[in-house]
């Protein structure tokens, strides 16, 4: 029998239970005053900060492993949960397990605990078909532990398997990059099903110090991994942010276009939006004869939700617009032709109407993400076909196209095809014809389908005759 009475029992666990609030409470404070000023001085929110604003009002957050690593690695100073925050949340009516680095720990480097941390965080999303967040802004492994943290098979490397496990389970998973993501490390956000940057954040497989080391090469960051780099050149980011807060904007719009999102839930409650534009002036963009160019933004403005588009790498691939969207209330995925002749980072001058290669990578990729998450698509054709010549050839068009019927053809949400203008040759094939079954076909007055336009069948025939009375 315990000689305590209840009055001293309930006073001792009262005690301890203090103690250990403030205990968390210092857990909380991360790297100090020192990093989190350091942190705001850069422009950049704290991971907490971040959380917050991601985080429905006054939703709870269920944090787990804030103990991690506690009163480890203390050779290498005070690691705080292990560097990173990991816990349960709701985004826009959506349970998440929201994963974010914290940088004023030791410039969010990965530890031992860190990793272990994150791969439990990892399970508890697959076992619970939690959709996964992550915050990034991580200087990568922490180098004098790397034989800790690298090499077995629940280390760094598990966590980039995880990422993949995921996704072909079907775990929708997006990351936001806000500060570095270096070496390894890049592969995590890589790996995911949306990838979100900041300006002025960077995302390398090596900085630059070791890229002059390794091979004499004098470049910047921002030239070789910033942001507006892989949102024009690269093409491995889906949406370019100027900041934080328009980052995490960005991300609650794209949870909720998550099937389980609180607006899709209440729909039949919500109220029906109206395009930006009336449709009565489709009248005047579009022309007979097919040859007007106009912006396929302009097409979209007069049927999608006002305010509702949310474009896909709008600044790579050009040539086809791809767009997160609402139609009467309901989330769709829109793959459009942009007739306007554009201007790219990687190609200069690209002609409306025609398929490049990084413009059929992108609706490739587009196309699987809406699979992913459930979304119908909707193709707005008015295409001449792909690129032709040298430099398409080389460019890999052919691999390219195929890409993008391959995801097509295995697309199992519901499509339905609006031919705009012309659909011509394997342009219809690409974006959705009626080989690769639509629910509906829908168009224009205007709409013409043939392996290729008048024009050029005349030309490409009489070049054949010419050629046949050459040869006698």
């Amino acid at each position: 029998m315990s000689s305590r009475t209840p009055t001293k029992t309930r006073e001792t666990l009262r005690d301890r239970s203090a103690k250990i609030l403030a205990e968390e409470a210092q857990l909380r404070e991360g790297g100090g005053k020192a990093g989190q000023e350091r942190q705001h001085k850069l422009g950049r929110l704290l991971a907490r900060e971040r959380i917050n604003q991601l985080l429905d009002p006054r939703a709870p957050f269920f944090e787990i492993g804030l103990w991690a690593a506690y009163k480890m690695y203390q050779q290498w100073g005070h690691i705080a949960a292990a560097g990173a925050i990991t816990g349960i949340g709701n985004v826009e009516g959506v349970p998440c397990m929201v994963i974010a680095n914290d940088a004023t720990v030791k410039a969010g480097a990965f530890f031992p605990q860190t990793t272990k941390k994150l791969i439990r965080a990892q399970r508890i999303a697959f076992e619970n078909n939690l959709p996964l967040i992550y915050l990034v802004d991580s200087a990568g492994v922490f180098l004098p532990m790397q034989d800790e943290i690298f090499p077995d098979e629940d280390d760094f490397g598990r966590i980039f398997r995880n990422n993949s496990v995921l996704s072909a389970a079907g775990v929708p998973q997006f990351a936001a990059i806000m500060g570095n993501c270096v070496a390894g490390g890049a592969y995590l956000p890589v790996l995911c099903d949306k990838v979100l940057m900041t300006k002025g954040s960077g995302l390398y497989l090596a900085g630059p110090s070791l890229v002059k080391a390794a091979i004499g090469q004098v470049v910047d960051q921002e030239e070789l991994g910033g942001a507006e780099m892989h949102a024009q050149i690269s093409g491995t980011v889906d949406f370019y942010e100027e900041n934080d807060e328009s980052c995490l904007k960005r991300l609650r719009s794209l949870v909720s276009l998550l099937p389980e999102s609180a607006l899709h839930q209440h729909q039949a409650e919500a109220p029906v939006h109206k395009p930006a534009k009336s449709p009565q002036a489709l009248y005047d963009l579009v022309s007979l004869d097919g040859n007007k160019p106009y912006d396929a933004h302009d097409l979209l403005a007069l049927i999608v939700d006002a305010e509702s588009l949310d474009e896909y790498k709008a600044d790579y691939g050009k040539t086809l617009v791809t767009a997160y969207a609402r139609i009467a209330g309901r989330a769709v995925g829109i793959v459009a032709s942009q007739r306007v002749q554009v201007r790219t980072q990687t190609e200069g001058i690209q002609m409306g109407g025609v398929i490049y290669s990084d413009s059929a990578d992108k609706a490739a990729r587009f196309v699987m993400d809406c699979n992913q998450v459930g979304l119908p698509l909707i193709f707005f054709q008015d295409v001449t076909g792909f690129m032709v010549g040298k430099a398409a050839e080389q460019s890999g068009i052919i691999r390219s196209g195929a890409k993008l019927v391959n995801a097509v053809s295995n697309s199992v949400v519901p499509k339905i095809t609006i031919v705009v203008g012309g659909s011509f040759g394997a342009g219809n094939y690409a974006l959705c014809g009626k080989a690769y079954d639509p629910r509906f076909i829908l168009a224009w007055p205007n709409a013409r389908y043939a392996v290729m336009g008048a024009a050029q069948a005349s030309d490409t025939v009489f070049s054949i005759l010419a050629r046949a009375r050459e040869r006698g």
